[in-house]
């Protein structure tokens, strides 16, 4: 369905053709609901669609699919609708929409989790945390399970049980024929390798069947913030800590302007400051012992890890995160934090125009490494960081231009020490380079096998 479509206008009697199949909705440019729908995460995507499918289930998709085959339709689809580059929505083709289809069922004694493609991680985690289960799941409650977990999927708790995608025991997948198969490690193998870090190219998952593990609902987590003038102090002795750390101990480096938090002192509000995000995945009674070396860096201005839920830590930076903003990024993986590296970004993290603007900094390493590199379609085991530089601003606030070229400035800076790969779902606007290197050579080649083999499935489920 590679194919494009030359006018945003979808006749009406291909509509209705469809609606005969279609149990769900179907929204067309000149419905009330279509703009409030064709919406995404990022305010900066404004593409729009000639026929949004809102599917109430598998059928739906199958029929949606089937429709755009045999018309060479362009087609999108949406999960979570989070993606920064906006790959959700298209212009002019269908959008086939997933949001509604938020089915799951946990089965406490095997530790898994049937969930369907429109969940989001928030309302996964509200179910699995029910058990005192859980999976590696995005850091936003509001990101989709699909989008992430196709990506490869960063966590806290990667370090300790890997990446989203490692957690992955099977999925029922559309095919390009309209078609549904499953796949796993005895089924479709190749197709199974291919969606584990391979994005959305090989078909629509209509559900997942996750691996789960014991943890909370009590564990001890939340930041510990330090000035920026302590910045270089603080992050060389934090990358000494963790060089040494467990598993269990999931860490992110934020550099930003302070938020208007109620535990935050309120004249920080609005300075730059070094936030250490921390989550501790084992036993809570050995939590305390490995996280107090990251109270004393420095001289902290602020303390907020304590006995928490683990759904409460998921939510954290939702604030900082909310649809409707603005949002552009660029990304590296990193080896060794070196000192020079440390210098180069605390030299330009906070020259940004929006006060939402910020870096991320995300340690790998531990589980993420347990498998090899060709294991699944995932590149970027063997990194040890991943720096995200993101633009934020809000549609009211002008000046996003100025964010966007600090953006490139500072991914420009960082380029040397940079392993030459990135994460996929970090990828924005970039060319097909840098898509080549979220995946590097040798996974590149099984990537396209994995996509051929797509259009002719093996099994059906």
């Amino acid at each position: 369905m590679d194919t494009t479509l030359t006018s945003r206008s979808i006749e009406r009697v291909d509509i209705e053709a469809l609606r005969v199949h279609f149990q769900g909705q179907l929204i067309s440019p000149h419905d009330p609901a279509y703009d409030e729908t064709r919406r995404i995460w990022n305010a900066m995507i404004n593409r729009q669609p000639g026929l949004i499918a809102v599917c109430s289930g598998v059928a739906d998709v199958m029929a949606a699919v089937r429709f755009a085959r045999k018309r060479d339709l362009l087609v999108s689809v949406r999960g979570g609708g989070h993606n920064v580059a906006g790959s959700a929505v298209c212009d002019e083709g269908l959008m086939i929409d997933l949001s509604r289809m938020k089915g799951m069922h946990v089965d406490p004694d095997r530790r898994t989790a049937h969930a369907e493609a429109g969940l989001l991680w928030g309302e996964f985690d509200h179910e699995t945390q029910a058990f005192g289960l859980a999976t590696t799941g995005g850091i936003v409650t509001h990101t989709g399970i699909a989008g992430l977990t196709l990506g490869g999927g960063f966590g806290w708790l990667m370090r300790k049980h890997g990446l989203s995608s490692d957690n992955l025991l099977s999925v029922d997948i559309m095919t390009a024929d309209g078609e549904l198969v499953r796949a796993s490690e005895t089924r479709n193998a190749d197709l199974f390798w291919g969606i584990r870090g391979g994005g959305g190219n090989f078909g629509i998952i209509t559900s997942f069947e996750f691996a789960l593990h014991p943890l909370g609902p009590e564990i001890l987590a939340g930041p510990v913030v330090y000035p920026a003038d302590q910045a270089e102090t603080v992050m060389r002795a934090y990358r000494d800590y963790i060089a040494t750390a467990p598993n269990e101990l999931g860490t992110i480096v934020i550099l930003h302007h302070a938020p208007a938090a109620s535990w935050l002192p309120e004249d920080i509000h609005g300075q730059p400051i070094v936030s250490i995000g921390v989550c501790y995945a084992g036993p809570i009674a050995d939590a305390e012992s490995v996280v107090r070396p990251l109270h004393s860096l420095g001289d902290p201005l602020a303390d907020n890890v304590r006995p928490t839920t683990y759904k409460a830590n998921q939510a954290m930076f939702d604030p900082g995160a909310p649809h409707g903003w603005n949002y552009y990024w660029k990304s590296h993986y990193i080896g060794v934090l070196s000192d020079d590296a440390i210098r180069t970004m605390i030299d330009k993290a906070w020259q940004t125009h929006s006060p939402k603007s910020y870096t991320i900094m995300f340690h790998l390493g531990g589980a993420v490494r347990h498998l090899n590199d060709d294991a699944t379609a995932f590149g970027g085991r063997g990194a040890e960081h991943a720096i995200n530089i993101d633009a934020a601003w809000p549609t009211e606030l002008e000046g996003g231009s100025e964010d966007i070229e600090w953006v490139h400035a500072m991914w420009s800076a960082l380029a040397s020490y940079s392993t030459g790969g990135v994460y996929m779902n970090f990828l924005g606007d970039e060319g097909q380079e840098r898509v080549k290197a979220a995946y590097g050579r040798r996974n590149m080649n099984n990537w396209w096998r994995s996509r051929i083999v797509m259009t002719r499935p093996t099994s059906s489920v």
